[in-house]
């Protein structure tokens, strides 16, 4: 049930997610085009402004032929959460099935896909190593200020660390108030999830290549420049994989030779998290990228409820 359905739990989404570098928006682009949609990117870094290559940006003939949403539209310096983007995102689908065209979500930011199609939860926030690493280093009650300048009634023991960490994890990811993510609101569509496949070493092979390309389009200049306007290099955009290297090279701790393959090795870990995150989600319909699954994806999101 596609144009001109009021929104509702009749409302069939395609959520196409998968690890990174699989070939998801390809697959949504394609999917678009035959379905008369509009494409709402769930990705945390897509959404800044000018950061293009790294952050695999739909290109400028993908963009002339399908409308986008939630994408540049936040200064590389701004911070920018789950919450803010889950409001942006279905106000956009409002608008796109008030129009009679037809939502599709891709992506593979795994907070934002769960707490737009789900609501939120706290186990839907995914560990942060470097936030608790840094935090660590705090006593309590620099780590209470800390807490409740975030979320002043977060209904956490002030006087338990550990808990504090876990609830400015959540609240730098998710934004507040927390007691919000402790009763998840679903939407009033129905999410039909599409998760694209590949054996390992064909997703590493592709992740390869797309590091190389990265590289060869201007990778690291993109990123200088980012620093030249002000962006800082702690920002949240060039902490994201490819940027981070860059910053790297840039700093003389990698070789241009090095960078790809130190993208790759980032790509590959990243890939396999997604892959076990998604793969907890029995409602995840696979499609194996070989042969080309249009036609099945199709009939599948064309499925009656």
């Amino acid at each position: 049930m596609f144009a001109g359905t009021p929104l509702s739990q009749h409302l069939r989404v395609p959520v196409i997610v998968g690890p990174t570098g699989i070939g998801k928006s390809g697959l949504a682009f394609e999917v678009a085009l035959k379905i008369g949609g509009e494409i709402v990117v769930a990705d945390s870094r897509q959404v800044y402004q000018r950061l293009d290559i790294a952050t695999n940006k739909p290109s400028v003939d993908q963009r002339s032929r399908v409308r986008y949403h939630m994408i540049d539209f936040v200064d590389p310096a701004a911070s920018f959460n789950a919450a803010e983007y889950v409001e942006g995102a279905r106000a956009a689908i409002d608008d796109i099935a008030a129009r009679g065209r037809v939502p599709i979500i891709e992506g593979g930011t795994m907070l934002y896909v769960d707490a737009l199609c789900d609501g939120f939860s706290l186990t839907g926030v995914p560990p942060n190593p470097d936030l608790r690493s840094e935090l660590g280093q705090l006593d309590a009650a620099e780590l209470s200020e800390r807490l409740l300048t975030l979320d002043p009634d977060p209904g956490v023991d002030l006087r338990n660390p550990v808990r504090m960490v876990r609830a400015i994890e959540v609240l730098e990811a998710a934004g507040a108030p927390l007691r919000r993510l402790r009763r998840r609101t679903p939407p009033p569509w129905q999410p039909v999830r599409i998760g694209l496949v590949a054996p390992l070493e064909v997703i590493d092979r592709r992740l390869d290549e797309r590091s190389q390309t990265q590289v060869e389009r201007g990778l690291v200049a993109e990123t200088q420049a980012a620093l030249d306007v002000g962006v800082p290099a702690t920002a949240y955009v060039m902490t994201g994989i490819g940027y981070a290297e860059a910053l790297a090279h840039i700093r003389g701790e990698l070789t241009l030779a090095e960078l790809p393959l130190a993208m790759a090795r980032s790509n590959r870990r990243y890939a396999r998290r997604q892959l076990r995150w998604w793969r907890r989600d029995s409602r995840v319909r696979w499609f194996d990228i070989e042969p080309h699954p249009l036609a099945a994806i199709l009939n599948y999101v064309k499925e009656p409820s």
